[in-house]
């Protein structure tokens, strides 16, 4: 389980210390060209120096370009140009203490997704059919009049009113219904599937944007410390205790961070634009995203996963009910053929002899030659069909359970050993080699070769804590998960956390 605040705050302010002791040192000319260490400054897992807007070169805000947050907290937007020869197009937040969580973009995407609003009518168009399928006919009203201008009687034959009902035999309306009452049940289960959809395509995109912020956050450290060993290098270099090659990787590798800054940055507000629209308001201003990518999350078993995803999944439940469905589609094409009887009774005025009749009759149609046999057997294969269909989603499930489990599983594992083992060493080594140097056992550049050591060590665990992010994200909406994740001291329901 990774521990996100122990130490954090202290080794942070040690960080800032050692920096500001270096500037210090430089301003006043103490270092010497042959053992410079005070400039080598060791990359922990916390002290690296957050990345802040406001000291990069920037263009003129407008001021449409500065909004404030809609859920909580003026956050001051700053477009600013990481390239000189193109004109950015970016705005990024510059307030690191404000900004959305992910509740709150959860919550926003409740209140405002048309997803959601869509899945939601759809139940009540749902509806709508279900009452419809149960109505029964309406009844026929005719008039008619007959032998009109006969010389006996030039008024004619009228007969008015003449009502005829057709009358439903062998419950055709209610399996009708009961077949249409089953979409209704389908439509609200998709409301459910989609709900968590949603929230995972919300989740994913939330921990991405996080991840290229801290991203940006730490190549901008890296950058620092690679300009003071060019710095230090070309010192050297006048002293002839390097030569040009050495310098001009050290070079190498700040163009390459700076580089990969560059492109981290130009990343954000397209991964930001993502987010706002799996929420559902792809206009929404930028803002600082807030997350904490250490929070301890479950150690999963696939098994357990399994058996509870199957057991609760609506879109598992949607193919069961669709099961349930085409057997009464079924049902109500085998009894089609069963004739529907139409009864009718009128009036009749005989303007001929003067006199009054009353009017019955009752007819039906005979299945002769259309039985519905094409229907019934168009409906049986669908029943075979949603049979499959209940197969064919579980396997889905539990394929894309599977995917996201390896993910998940192998980047925590990945994540857990950088924490615990392979910064700290990278970091002990980084120690070792800078007393070795300073002690005169080592070169220069096997101090430098550590240092670079620690930084990849550094971008690699955040790569793997973005990878198991994106991973959990999508295990969670299986889960039906809301409030999700955790914070580190909640309880968790038995039964809920496999």
């Amino acid at each position: 389980m990774f521990n996100p605040h122990a130490g954090h705050r202290q080794e942070r302010e040690i960080g800032i210390a050692a920096i500001c002791a270096v500037t210090i040192t430089m301003l006043c000319g103490c270092s010497t060209p042959s053992r410079p260490t005070e400039m080598l400054l060791p990359v922990s897992l916390a002290s690296l120096p957050a990345v802040d807007p406001r000291n990069l070169p920037a263009v003129p805000v407008s001021k449409s370009s500065t909004n404030a947050s809609e859920s909580g907290g003026a956050v001051v937007q700053t477009s600013f140009n990481m390239d000189k020869q193109e004109e950015a197009n970016q705005t990024i937040p510059s307030d690191k203490t404000s900004g959305i969580g992910l509740s709150e973009f959860i919550g926003t995407t409740l209140e405002r997704n048309p997803r959601l609003a869509q899945v939601n009518w759809a139940v009540e168009a749902a509806r709508g059919l279900a009452v419809q399928a149960g109505l029964y006919p309406n009844p026929n009203i005719s008039i008619l009049g007959d032998e009109l201008g006969d010389r006996t009687g030039p008024g004619g034959i009228w007969t008015t009113p003449m009502v005829g009902q057709e009358i439903v035999t062998a419950n055709k309306l209610g399996i009708s219904k009961a077949a249409a009452l089953k979409a209704v049940d389908q439509a609200t289960l998709t409301v459910i599937s989609e709900r968590y959809r949603i929230f995972t395509d919300v989740r994913q995109n939330y921990f991405e944007v996080v991840v290229l912020q801290q991203r940006a956050e730490v190549l901008k450290g890296l950058i620092e410390l690679a300009e003071k060993s060019v710095d230090n290098a070309n010192k050297l270099l006048k002293a002839k205790e390097v030569s040009d090659l050495d310098v001009v990787q050290l070079e190498v590798d700040l163009e390459r961070y700076r580089a990969d800054f560059d492109a981290t940055i130009k990343a954000i507000p397209a991964a930001y634009r993502r987010l706002a629209a799996s929420v559902g308001v792809n206009d929404m201003p930028y803002a600082n995203v807030l997350g904490d990518l250490e929070i301890p999350l479950p150690d999963y078993n696939l098994e357990s996963l399994r058996g509870y995803i199957i057991s609760i999944h609506p879109d598992i439940r949607s193919a069961q009910i669709g099961v349930e469905r085409a057997q009464l589609v079924l049902k109500r094409a085998e009894v089609e053929p069963i004739p529907n009887i139409t009864l009718s009774a009128g009036y009749t005025r005989q303007n001929q002899n003067r006199s009054s009749d009353w009017d019955i009759g009752a007819g039906l149609p005979v299945p002769l030659w259309n039985r519905n046999q094409g229907n019934i057997g168009a409906a049986k294969a669908m029943v075979s069909e949603a049979t499959y269909e209940v197969v064919r989603i579980e396997n889905e499930l539990v394929n894309r359970l599977a995917t996201s489990f390896a993910t998940y599983a192998s980047a925590r594992k990945r994540a857990e050993k950088y924490k615990s083992a392979i910064l700290p060493r990278a970091d002990k080594t980084y120690q070792l080699s800078l007393k070795g140097y300073h002690g005169g056992q080592f070169e220069y550049l096997r101090v430098l070769e550590a240092q670079r050591a620690v930084a990849e060590a550094r971008l690699e665990y955040l790569r793997s804590l973005g990878e198991l992010w994106r991973a959990a994200s999508e295990i969670a909406g299986l889960m039906l998960e809301d409030k999700w994740p955790l914070s580190p001291n909640a309880p968790i329901q038995e039964g809920k956390q496999p």
